[in-house]
């Protein structure tokens, strides 16, 4: 039986955040994800934006962890990631997202906002793309797809519903 949409696209998740390729995830990964998010900003681990985005991405995995009943050195192979996600997050629909993503989609909307006003500009946009590793090639499509209110601007409550629409299969341009 060939993968779902969605199982297709956690696995990309999973294997982003698998930096060492050895099929399991653990805290340190997660945490290096986010470190590597923050060096790509140019913004230190240490400023209030660095550590939020520490926060959010080291709260995603504590969520999950804490669902698995892993021990501080536990870790996730690829499948069980997978049925998490799937059951904790996008099986839960607009709460699991809201609980467990929208901190880490707002922290790095708050990296991007480079002028501050709370939105991510098209430019702005393009460092999330490059950012979050996908294909910067895809960012004006991208863009457009998730401007739902097409007021040239995304919101913290756009971008949560486009990763959910991306995970579910709804939304076929690259977040990832």
């Amino acid at each position: 039986m060939s993968p779902t949409v969605q199982e297709e696209r956690l696995q990309r998740r999973f294997e982003l955040w698998d930096r060492d390729g050895d099929g399991r995830i653990d805290r340190g990964d997660w945490e290096h994800e986010a470190r590597r998010i923050l060096a790509s900003f140019d913004e230190s681990p240490t400023s209030d934006k660095g550590q939020a985005l520490l926060e959010a991405y080291l709260g995603m995995w504590n969520y999950l962890a804490g669902q698995a009943q892993l021990g501080p050195n536990g870790s996730l192979d690829r499948q069980k990631f997978q049925d998490l996600a799937d059951r904790q997050i996008l099986a839960r629909g607009r709460t699991g997202f809201d609980e467990v993503v929208r901190p880490t989609i707002a922290s790095i909307l708050d990296l991007c906002d480079k002028d501050g006003d709370g939105q991510v500009s098209p430019k702005e946009f393009k460092l999330w793309i490059k950012a979050t590793g996908a294909d910067e090639s895809t960012a004006d499509t991208a863009f457009r797809a998730i401007d739902a209110d097409n007021d040239g601007q995304l919101s913290v409550e756009e971008l949560v519903q486009a990763v959910h629409k991306y995970h579910t299969g709804e939304l076929d341009v690259a977040l990832l």
